[in-house]
């Protein structure tokens, strides 16, 4: 859930990330703390979207005409990213935004009453409960995530402004599921499980005490934390993609598995301590072994993991993420089983 996260601060195009959990798994906690650790932002003084100055792109309206009219460069000022949270019973005026039509018809002036999407715009959008808004809701949320902008029309009048946001929903899977084309277009997707142990659960209700009460020496004990991740996070976030992938690294049969490989490889691999590296041969022997012994297909990611067991790479105690997606086509598969490599 951290890793999520942390992937979608430093990249919002990785699209957002869905957290499933039951009751109590501090789902809500890790999003709201993930805007304490994020970097300030410069944004355009008096702009009710917060346009950053210098993005020239993707600047509202209201920022182009001041540009036009001679107020360049922008003035500009700080804050400090923040949750925006949708209510669960929102309508769709509240996350879209409302046109005065009778300005618009009266006065031929666009009067826009900004909604959710505007405050969420280079902020994080939290949705709680997001298997229980209604459908249409949550496809206008989509929507404006993958476009980068929200459009609201009303009677011929329409009104564009940006919608670059960090998208993440929590769901109770125990309350219901979500579509499943509605699923599929969260960039991301994590499991989080409760706690069991006994002696954990009360460490982690006297932890929560000490925070709310505001202790001084709870809060210094974990300032320095803290601040190392604050920092690894801004430079990340400066440091923009500096790694470029020109070919998938693993057995991929669908674009959306490349174009999301793309997105988080270059912020994972500034987090990763460390990096095992297999060949596609080793890769290759690793499928046919679980083929003959186990007489299970395994894609790629699988044939990776135990390709690394097999050379003994990583140790106890470590974190490994492997990189894939979707399955092997059968002609690759032939060809790793007749005792080949594929190219």
């Amino acid at each position: 859930m951290k890793l999520a996260l942390v992937l979608n601060a430093i990249n919002p195009a990785i699209g957002g990330v869905l957290i499933r959990g039951e009751k109590g798994t501090a789902k809500s906690t890790a999003v709201r703390a993930l805007a304490r650790l994020l970097p300030d932002q410069d944004v355009v003084e008096g702009c009710l979207f917060g346009c950053h100055p210098e993005d020239r792109d993707a600047l509202c309206t209201d920022c182009q005409e001041r540009l036009a009219s001679g107020e360049d460069p922008l003035p500009r000022s700080r804050r400090r990213m923040r949750v925006v949270e949708l209510p669960i019973n929102a309508s769709e005026d509240r996350v879209v935004g409302t046109i005065d039509l009778e300005a618009a018809l009266r006065e031929g002036s666009r009067r826009f009453e900004p909604g959710v999407l505007a405050e969420a715009n280079r902020n994080i959008l939290y949705v709680d409960e997001v298997n229980l808004l209604d459908d249409h809701i949550v496809d206008v949320l989509l929507d404006a995530a993958a476009m980068g902008v929200n459009v609201v029309e009303r009677e011929g009048v329409s009104v564009v402004h940006p919608a670059r946001f960090i998208l993440v929903g929590t769901m109770n899977p125990e309350e219901g599921e979500l579509r499943p084309q509605l699923l599929d277009r969260f960039g991301l997707c994590v499991d989080v499980e409760g706690i069991r142990d006994p002696d954990e659960r009360i460490e982690i209700a006297e932890r929560d005490a000490a925070f709310r009460s505001g202790d001084e020496t709870f809060n210094e004990r974990f300032l320095q934390a803290d601040q190392e991740l604050a920092g690894s996070l801004s430079a990340a976030i400066a440091a923009g993609r500096v790694v470029e992938c020109t070919r998938t690294p693993t057995f991929v049969d669908g674009i959306g598995a490349r174009t999301m490989l793309v997105e988080m490889w270059p912020p994972a691999r500034r987090l990763l301590a460390g990096s095992l590296v297999v060949s596609l041969e080793d890769v290759a022997a690793a499928i046919r072994m679980l083929v003959e012994r186990a007489a299970v297909v395994g894609e790629g990611a699988a044939g990776a993991a135990v390709a690394a067991g097999l050379k003994g790479l990583g140790g106890a105690g470590q974190v490994v993420c492997v990189v894939s997606g979707g399955n092997i086509e059968p002609s690759v598969l032939s060809t790793i089983l007749a005792g080949g490599v594929p190219t």
